[in-house]
């Protein structure tokens, strides 16, 4: 992996409140493990609340944690008056999730300036074992705040 010098030395307490700032994650148990410049680790515990009809967790919910791992990954790079928002990405079922505790790990493969590429991977971990469960390529884009460059004259109606 290479190493990343982020463009917000706050990165570390951007990221957090990114991250902080989702329902759905607080929703899914998950939570940051580590986080370094381009590189992130989630957690989240079995539910059977997760399942589908074969006792896995779901796939969607598997795949919002590969997700939600891209993007935080890949934000640790962004400079401070950036956003993030996910444009595509392409996820492999390898193996059923079963398991007592997930992990999702991402890393930046390609940063860039409006556009960044992560790869990350699932595992679900069982009586002491660890099983790859799933990968996930994703870019995400950054969404950069601006100030409107001409200020609208008073009294003129929206373009």
């Amino acid at each position: 992996m290479a190493k990343f010098e982020p463009k917000n030395p706050d990165y570390r307490a951007a990221a957090a409140a990114l991250f902080d700032g989702q329902p759905a994650m607080r929703t899914l148990g998950i939570s940051i493990a580590r986080l370094a410049p381009g590189e992130v680790e989630l957690a989240m515990d079995y539910s059977p609340a997760f399942t589908q009809q074969n006792g896995f967790v779901h796939a969607g919910i598997i795949t919002a944690g590969l997700d939600n791992a891209c993007g935080v990954a890949a934000f640790t790079l962004m400079p401070r008056e950036a956003d993030i928002l996910t444009v595509e990405f392409k996820t492999s079922l390898l193996a059923p999730a079963k398991g007592e505790r997930f992990v999702f790990k991402a890393e930046v493969v390609k940063p860039g300036r409006t556009l960044t590429f992560c790869e990350a991977s699932a595992f679900a971990e069982r009586d002491g074992a660890t099983t790859l469960v799933a990968t996930m390529t994703g870019t995400l884009m950054a969404l950069l705040r601006r100030e409107t460059a001409v200020p609208r004259a008073q009294g003129m109606a929206p373009a």
